[in-house]
């Protein structure tokens, strides 16, 4: 019981920071309304109850003028630091302190919007000094002019109502912020799993190429004198040819022993590089090597779906063997972007076709190995990849035959490496 309250309270914690995340920040419309406390003040300028009526209603008007220019500069990323803006929440601040000096009474609420104002402006060390200011002029000013108790209540509300709005607009700037990280993070996992990849592939290739132009060279020689030694030679390039194909075939598609292994630690280490909780869970025997290694393409390309266009919080994947067949679950808590129609033709063949990226060709490979790949929603948020695939030892589609012949066909130059390039620099 307490393990499901667990995992239902993290479930409630983390949609509620997507929602927070995926909310926008409010806008001048949510703090211009805030001048409506000023209504008892223009009620009494229209009764007559405000001596010097004309000047009152000046300073009115000048006061909303200047609030919604600050207010409007200070939710301004680019004008909120320049000197027009200070000098409205100066010009502003002044003309609060003489209303409510002036005439009291509900002009005292013009100090509560100067602390919103400031609260949108101002959000460093600076602030606490100002409101507590605000608070206390507020406070000694409604004192003098009115009572004590009007003075707790004027004096509270500029602290708390100046607090209030830095904090939010600040935890939006934050949580803006930590998005921008993210995805910065999630390019750059990508980029070094792509740059990896190419340097992989540079080491494998780099050194057979090698081997082969210096046996054509040793061939091209040989041809005219010795032309049992060049025939040996150009047996050499066949061998190497096929052994770079086979070094190809594993380092693109996976067929490495312990590929799914060492797919699910890539996986891991990249959703953590890129902010995302990663859990991953693995039971069963060991699976033959052609079904780890079509689980491994999947796991890679689920979990850079992921990182790339989720912008998930949490992604599971769950690898566990069934009586028949195994199953491969990728489930993330993003926004559900997705593939939807990988997941109708997951289970159907392609004829004549050969994998090809992204979704689509996961379900081709799937399919001709006898698998299937599901793709859908998961929930009310978030995407769900579930890859399936039999257990029968013969999950290829007559790779692993080709690959054995290429082996039996390299081993005909048995008692020489090769790529021992030693000889061919003698001949």
């Amino acid at each position: 019981m307490s393990a499901r309250t667990s995992n239902a309270e993290d479930a409630s914690d983390a949609e509620a920071a997507s929602d927070i995340e995926r909310r926008t920040p409010p806008g001048p419309r949510a703090f211009l309304p805030w001048l409506f406390m000023l209504t008892g003040d223009v009620q009494d300028l229209i009764r007559g109850k405000t001596p010097l009526p004309w000047l009152g209603a000046l300073g009115v008007a000048a006061f909303c003028a200047l609030y919604a220019t600050t207010v409007y500069a200070g939710l301004d990323k680019r004008r909120r630091p320049t000197r027009r803006c200070l000098a409205s929440l100066a010009g502003l601040a002044a003309l609060t302190y003489a209303l409510s000096i002036g005439y009291a009474g509900n002009w005292l609420l013009c100090f509560p919007l100067l602390s919103l104002a400031t609260g949108i402006v101002v959000r460093r060390r600076q602030l606490g000094p100002l409101l507590l200011t605000y608070s206390a002029s507020a406070g000694i000013i409604s004192g003098w002019r009115g009572g004590a108790d009007d003075a707790l209540i004027v004096g509270y509300g500029t602290v708390m109502s100046g607090l209030v709005t830095a904090a939010i607009l600040s935890l939006f700037d934050t949580v803006a912020e930590l998005r921008a990280t993210r995805q910065e993070l999630a390019r750059t996992a990508v980029e070094k799993e792509r740059l990896r990849f190419s340097r992989d592939l540079h080491d494998l290739l780099g050194h057979t190429m090698s081997v082969v132009v210096v046996k054509a060279e040793a061939v091209r020689r040989l041809a005219p004198r010795d032309l049992d030694a060049a025939l040996g030679q150009a047996a050499d390039i066949e061998a190497v040819g096929r052994q770079a194909l086979t070094e190809i075939r594993e380092a693109v598609t996976g067929y490495r022993e312990g590929s799914l292994a060492t797919e699910l630690d890539r996986a891991r280490s990249l959703l953590d590089a890129s902010g995302i909780d990663a859990v991953v869970r693995r039971s069963g025997p060991p699976l033959p090597p052609q079904t780890e290694a079509l689980l491994g393409w999947v796991v890679r390309e689920g979990v850079t779906n992921v990182v790339r266009h989720s912008g998930a919080d949490r992604c599971e994947i769950e690898v566990r063997q069934e009586a028949d067949q195994v199953r491969l679950v990728i489930v993330d808590d993003g926004n559900g972007v997705g593939s939807r129609s990988a997941g109708k033709d997951a289970g159907k063949a392609v004829p004549g076709g050969r994998g090809g990226t992204g979704l689509k060709g996961l379900a081709e490979r799937l399919a001709a190995a006898g698998g299937s790949l599901e793709t859908g929603p998961a929930g009310r948020h978030g995407f769900r990849l579930a890859a399936a695939l039999p257990v029968d030892g013969d999950n290829g589609d007559g790779g692993q035959d080709g690959d054995d012949g290429e082996n039996r066909e390299d081993r005909k130059g048995e008692g020489k490496d090769p790529m021992d390039v030693k000889g061919v620099r003698t001949a």
